[in-house]
């Protein structure tokens, strides 16, 4: 973090395609910090109607930018130094919780696609796959309200 309780480093949402889902996730990006959102090339419109009415329109006030070559763009990320981590159900994962970052890291987290998740080829680029842990048999929340939750924690 860096000293304004900020990630630091953009959010970054892998063919993300459910514009209210996007919406959701632009809206609690920009109010809980985040400074920036990457989307994957697959990623729904951020200006379509229902993503910019679900975001309050803070999709207007927060930089965000289209990428063009994914997956090959975590690469691009990390060598300028940014820490890779993955919101995914995988054996590996670690729970959101045991994650911090110094002072001054950069992160950027990949929220995958609502049915697909985050691709195998996505997941063997990155540094950490993260989970929220869940109870009673109920394995994951929504992709807007699990990146609402992993953005308060990893900004605060």
């Amino acid at each position: 973090m860096n000293g304004r309780g900020r990630l630091g480093g953009p959010a970054y949402f892998k063919h993300i395609g459910t514009p209210a889902n996007l919406g959701a996730i632009i809206r609690s990006a920009s109010g809980l910090g985040i400074d920036a959102v990457l989307l994957t090339p697959k990623c729904v419109d951020p200006w379509y109607r229902l993503s910019a009415r679900v975001s309050m329109g803070t999709v207007f006030d927060l930089p965000w930018v289209r990428l063009e070559s994914w997956p090959q763009d975590i690469e691009r990320l990390r060598a300028h130094g940014y820490r890779m981590l993955a919101m995914e159900l995988t054996e590996n994962a670690v729970p959101l919780n045991e994650i911090q970052l110094a002072a001054g890291e950069k992160a950027a987290m990949i929220l995958g696609n609502e049915g697909r998740g985050v691709t195998d080829e996505a997941l063997a680029a990155v540094d950490t796959t993260v989970i929220i842990p869940m109870h009673r048999a109920v394995d994951s929340l929504n992709v807007g309200a699990a990146s609402a939750i992993a953005f308060w924690h990893l900004c605060s």
